[in-house]
């Protein structure tokens, strides 16, 4: 974890070791489709581990759906706020996407004149920040103007998930070593986020009011809303972008058949200028493509502990005792060749179009937004998001690494977040869809 190298170990110790691996004194990854089911289904008593106390604020204990561990009250926070992760009311903040997305387009088509070459994790994070700032408040941070962090947000973000995830493994030290964390520089970003949001949350207060219930929703419960969205729907969504990008640059067959959908729907007059959501669901191959980057790039690469209830119980063929802590991490998850076939560490996009029967059981153990009832409320945003842009983008640019094949590097931070993936932009003209790369 102290590394970021996590979730690479966790496959190789798996490969080793088999579907169950020890990974601490009291807690343990298990790779097994009908062990996810207890441990994350409804009412089965499984409990979040004590390693998700250290995302939260001691010092001012406002229970938020990613960190609060009694399933009651975060049911009771879920049903606060679900109303505005409804497809419904996210279809409505479509044109909050479309402004970003111009914009985004505006500065690639700069950086295809000037022939540099782009950081497109960075660009893909500025964007996808952008639009989760328009979305919550209705205005921009203005990343995608400036081009670079601004205010040290992601910086703060980034600090933050490190913390988070490092002092979660003895989360009995958190009380203690946040007070040392905050009086650091390390969350001056996060202030700035704060005082975004202050300045947004008024104008924008009367639509997030509509969307949720005000008798039963505090306004520090909306602005706490908010900034769990600022920091956890930017940096995933920007990493799934990356991946699904990196993953049709390197695979250009691939990259050739989504191109061949745009085009047969752009010659049926039935894809606009920009993408709408609901074409894009009428996209099966887009949406194969979308899927299968996620299986191998899930944005989360740490187990998703839970804590086994009294009485203990038995996975897997294993006895765990009461209090051990189990999980699944979809790093692990997502390469079971039982479930995803003996090609599951390779990049195959029509793997979820074949027999129902086994996509579905696929569709069961795929894990990028997690599962049961702590399934990610903000699913929605992200699928809206990735829908929209990843069409937008392929039939405006091609994206040229420096040396034919791209980088890709990772750093896990409890997101796995890539580095150096680094490309030319060039205008779509058809003559930009590499020859070379991975062939299946």
């Amino acid at each position: 974890v102290y590394y970021g190298t996590f979730p690479i170990t966790s496959r190789k110790l798996h490969q080793k070791y088999g579907p169950v691996v020890r990974i601490a004194p009291n807690e343990y990854s298990i790779d097994d489709p009908n062990a996810a089911k207890v441990i994350y289904g409804s009412g089965n008593g499984y409990i979040k581990s004590p390693w998700y106390e250290a995302s939260g604020n001691p010092m001012n204990p406002l229970p938020s759906l990613f960190d609060e561990r009694n399933p009651r009250l975060h049911s009771a926070i879920r049903r606060k706020v679900s109303a505005a992760y409804s497809m419904s009311s996210l279809v409505q903040s479509e044109s909050f996407v479309d402004d970003c997305t111009s914009l985004f387009q505006q500065r690639l088509s700069e950086f295809a004149q000037t022939g540099e070459l782009v950081d497109l994790t960075h660009w893909y994070q500025c964007y996808a920040f952008d639009v989760i700032g328009n979305i919550t408040f209705g205005n921009r941070f203005g990343f995608l103007d400036k081009g670079k962090d601004i205010q040290g947000i992601m910086a703060s973000i980034s600090g933050f998930l490190k913390y988070a995830a490092r002092v979660g493994i003895f989360p009995e030290w958190h009380k203690y070593l946040f007070k040392l964390f905050i009086r650091s520089k390390n969350l001056n970003g996060m202030a700035h986020v704060r005082s975004f949001a202050n300045e947004n949350l008024e104008a924008h207060y009367t639509k997030l009011i509509q969307e949720m219930d005000p008798s039963k929703i505090s306004k520090d419960e909306i602005a706490l809303t908010c900034s769990t969205n600022i920091g956890a729907g930017s940096d995933t969504t920007s990493i799934s972008l990356s991946a699904t990008l990196y993953f049709l640059t390197l695979y250009p067959e691939t990259l050739r058949k989504l191109h061949g959908e745009i085009g047969d729907m752009e010659a049926q007059n039935s894809l606009s200028n920009p993408v709408t959501f609901q074409e894009s669901r009428s996209m099966p191959y887009l949406q194969t493509v979308i899927k299968e980057a996620l299986r191998l790039h899930p944005a989360t690469g740490l187990i998703l502990g839970r804590v086994v209830p009294k009485g203990g119980t038995s996975l897997n063929g294993t006895w765990f005792p009461e209090r051990s802590v189990v999980g699944v991490n979809p790093w692990v998850a997502h390469i079971n060749t039982e479930i995803f076939g003996v090609d599951a560490s390779e990049f195959r996009p029509e793997r979820w179009l074949g027999d129902p029967e086994v996509v579905k059981k696929r569709e069961s153990y795929f894990m990028s937004f997690w599962m049961g009832s702590r399934t990610c409320i903000g699913i929605n945003i992200s699928v809206m998001e990735l829908s929209k842009i990843v069409p937008q983008l392929v039939r405006a640019f091609g994206f040229v690494p420096e040396n034919g094949i791209p980088e890709w590097n990772t750093e896990n931070v409890w997101f796995v977040k890539p580095k150096d993936f680094e490309c030319r932009i060039k205008p779509h003209d058809g003559a930009c869809i590499r020859k070379e790369g991975k062939k299946r």
